[in-house]
């Protein structure tokens, strides 16, 4: 079957061949894998002016579909750029406009789905990213949309399979990266390096396109434990396309990674500065907690819940990453528990079932949390944080041996795996 060859193969030198505008929203480590693959962004930097003309345009003819189509999409590249949700309100109400006008416009549909990754509403992506297969089956991007969402519910196989005829169709950067996301997953980390050279062979010299790919590439590295890929690649991203959030966030995960605390707090801070996504916002709060900044990390935290219900209030279904934030941070255990299982229920991937057990560990459910923590590992991912969460599930359940070993796994994998748990996977060891 040619998904193995792409996606299962241990080598992407056969193939002729995401900005994720959430980013892995309030995961406690930079994995790539913690929030769907969307396309990269295009190399453009003129949204704004974009956004303009066309509105102009459509001033002068509200029922221009191609302008109404355009404007969609850059209002999506808004949201990527500025971290602003009402700009999917937006995208959402010009590209329903256009399919009103006209019910097969491919472009509208397509956009609708990505739409809908963004917004985490996986179910609804992938009813969109079918009907958008149904009126051009050759269209590569549609299949990204599919394969996003499959692998969002948990359906890897399909969503692989996905990923692979888009690989075939398109050999790109987007393609490219869904194969090094799919071989992360199965725990294919060489792999996935791979697929990711492949990525940034095709980005090179495009801005923000190569730095996008340069920063997963990072990601990926430091997931390993591969320090100096992570912070040469952070570095590169931000030459790249100079002042880059995505890329000051690397940035910081690298520099935590080398002990150096307070150069990750300034890399953290920029990031912030820039775009205020939740996952910047978070971390930078731990990091500041971490360098005994109490005050500044109580005002991140209070920040979140700003930001959270600005999301919410504009379509993003928030509830597994508002229910690991709060989970993590003791917030409201109890309520914590009943968010993480609907959320698992309306997600159940390995991310859904990893923060399921987590919040069940948390709450004393450990019996529980171990069923849950074995499907989370179910794929081979190699996962740190997992890793951990499963030696904590160990420990509850009185099996000090085995959880003394998961830690040791995680920290064996990348021993500055997370801001907050990595120490207390060496304090127990010791």
């Amino acid at each position: 079957m040619r998904t193995r060859r792409l996606v299962f193969g241990g080598t992407a030198a056969g193939l002729t061949a995401v900005a994720i505008l959430l980013g892995g929203a309030l995961r406690g480590s930079p994995s790539a894998r913690s929030a769907p693959v969307l396309s990269p962004p295009p190399a453009s930097e003129t949204t704004v002016a974009q956004v303009a003309k066309l509105q102009a345009e459509l001033r002068a003819n509200v029922d221009d579909v191609n302008a109404l189509d355009a404007l969609g999409l850059a209002y999506q590249q808004r949201a990527r750029e500025t971290g602003d949700p009402t700009y999917y309100t937006k995208s959402d109400e010009v590209l329903s406009r256009a399919l009103r006008l006209a019910p097969r416009d491919l472009l509208a549909t397509s956009g609708l789905g990505s739409l809908a990754l963004s917004r985490h509403r996986f179910r609804v992506a992938l009813a969109l990213g079918r009907r958008a297969h149904t009126i051009s089956p050759t269209t590569a991007r549609n299949y990204g949309v599919i394969g996003d969402a499959l692998v969002e519910l948990g359906r890897y196989r399909a969503g692989f399979q996905a990923f692979d005829t888009m690989a075939r169709l398109r050999p790109d950067v987007s393609s490219y990266s869904r194969v090094a996301h799919a071989r992360v997953l199965i725990g294919d980390v060489r792999g996935a390096f791979s697929a990711w050279r492949l990525a940034l062979e095709a980005s090179l010299g495009q801005g923000e396109t190569e730095a996008w790919t340069r920063v997963q590439i990072s990601k990926t590295a430091f997931s390993v434990g591969r320090l100096g890929p992570a912070l040469a690649q952070a570095q590169a991203a931000l030459r790249a396309f100079p002042g880059y959030a995505p890329a000051y966030d690397a940035l910081a995960w690298a520099e935590y990674g080398r002990g150096r605390l307070h150069a990750a707090i300034a890399a953290e801070q920029a990031a912030v500065d820039r775009i205020p996504l939740p996952q910047y916002v978070s971390v930078l709060g731990d990091l500041q907690r971490t360098a005994g900044l109490t005050a500044d990390a109580r005002r991140q935290y209070a920040l979140i819940g700003v930001i959270q219900r600005l999301l919410v209030a504009n379509g993003v279904d928030t509830d597994l990453e508002t229910a690991l934030f709060d989970v993590d941070h003791g917030i409201r255990p109890r309520a914590s528990l009943a968010l993480a299982r609907r959320a698992q229920r309306e997600r159940p991937s390995i991310d859904g079932d990893d923060v399921l057990a987590w919040a069940l560990e948390r709450t004393g459910h450990c019996r529980e949390a171990l069923g849950y923590s074995q499907r989370a590992l179910r794929l081979g991912t190699r996962d740190a944080l997992k890793l951990f969460h499963r030696g904590a599930i160990e420990q509850c359940l009185g099996h000090r041996t085995a959880a003394r070993s998961w830690y040791r796994r995680a920290l064996a994998l990348n021993p500055r795996f997370s801001v907050l748990w990595a120490p207390v996977a060496r304090r127990e060891l010791r």
